[in-house]
């Protein structure tokens, strides 16, 4: 093989690889788009009503819409990104006597929602 073509070669295999490996992954969900999804398979709708989550109309508790534009959760705690992360994942652990039960959310998980619920404005 001649040496120009064997460069030429050489350098498109990376391009190549990359190109199939992402038709092979999709691409990832944008977190507020995921935390939108994942409030929804936790059926936070049950108790809340959450604007753009598919029949999430629940009355037991507060609605979470404008949950972006409020100063407090659970009218103690600052509504800050990394408080809401943990209230989603234990809210006991802010707020020892809340009704809210710890539904088994990820850290990870609780990050993508509180993307989403902090773009209810």
């Amino acid at each position: 093989m001649h040496r120009s073509v064997f460069a030429a070669v050489v350098l498109a295999v990376p391009a190549l690889l990359t190109a199939c490996a992402e038709r092979l992954d999709p691409t990832p969900e944008q977190p507020a788009e995921r935390g939108r999804q994942l409030l929804a398979q936790y059926h936070c709708g049950t108790c809340h009503t959450i604007p753009g989550v598919d029949g999430a109309r629940g009355k037991l508790a507060v609605t979470l819409e404008s949950i972006g534009r409020r100063s407090y959760l659970a009218g103690h705690v600052p509504n800050g990104s990394e408080q809401l992360v943990q209230w989603i994942v234990d809210p006991a652990s802010l707020v020892p006597d809340t009704t809210m039960p710890r539904m088994g959310v990820s850290p990870e998980d609780a990050r993508d929602i509180a993307v989403y619920l902090r773009s209810l404005r």
